[in-house]
């Protein structure tokens, strides 16, 4: 069994004096991990930093393997991020929600291809609005996506200030006044594309898919939080 696939190192794990187990998310694989020979060693060790893009060749005898794993580097996004402690936070936030609240093995191409859009927004502006975006295409992608089309209470679609906790639908303001204190804001960048969202709105972003991530993909089913890594991001951002 093999194959052959561009992926994103979601994590490298050293295994035994001088192998590393890499997990990536691939475009046809999905999340998938194989072992690297000498993937510990100080020749490789750059090339399989997490958020690097690399060229994949994945060997194994049955497909349930573990296998065997060559990896050659096509882009080292996060080299050009160490100086950028924000932008290096969005990064491993993305990184770390891929890993843990995807199926192993699994293809999910459009999340790949919106992880790929993350990635090459990290030296641009809009870095925080296409991560608040692609979280919600995740939860899209994972059977939870949320409506934004009209007020899930009148039908009208103006106002949408409000999501209803419990349907993940919009609310307008008017229908969402008596109900307020238990409503999550939505903001106004999300309602359309190519517009970005002030600090505040990536706060509010951030906690309206957040909000959902927990209830639906890790605490409803796995008993477990969101990654520290997303929570880290999260904290950053309302410093932001």
């Amino acid at each position: 069994m093999e194959w052959f696939d561009q992926g994103v190192i979601l994590s490298t794990l050293k295994y035994g004096e001088t192998s590393a187990i890499v997990t990536l998310m691939t475009k046809n694989q999905g999340v998938h991990a194989g072992l690297v020979k000498g993937g510990a060693g100080k020749h490789k060790r750059g090339d399989l930093q997490p958020g690097n893009l690399v060229a994949a060749h994945w060997r194994g005898r049955l497909a349930e393997n573990l296998g065997n794993l060559s990896c050659e580097l096509m882009r080292a996004y996060s080299a050009t991020l160490l100086d950028s402690p924000d932008t290096l936070s969005c990064l491993s936030s993305a990184l770390a929600l891929s890993q843990s609240a995807l199926p192993e093995r699994e293809a999910h191409p459009l999340v790949y291809e919106g992880l790929g859009i993350v990635l090459n927004s990290l030296d641009g502006k809009d870095w925080p609005s296409v991560y608040v975006k692609w979280e919600l295409g995740l939860l899209r992608e994972l059977g939870f996506g949320l409506d934004f089309s009209c007020c899930a209470a009148t039908g009208v679609t103006n106002n949408l200030i409000y999501v209803s906790p419990k349907s993940g639908c919009a609310v307008s303001g008017e229908a969402g006044e008596p109900y307020k204190k238990v409503m999550l804001v939505l903001p106004r960048f999300l309602l359309a594309e190519g517009v970005s969202g002030s600090p505040s709105e990536i706060v509010e972003g951030l906690a309206l898919t957040g909000f959902f991530l927990e209830r639906h993909v890790f605490g409803e089913f796995n008993s477990k939080t969101l990654p520290a890594a997303r929570q880290r991001f999260s904290e950053r951002m309302r410093k932001f």
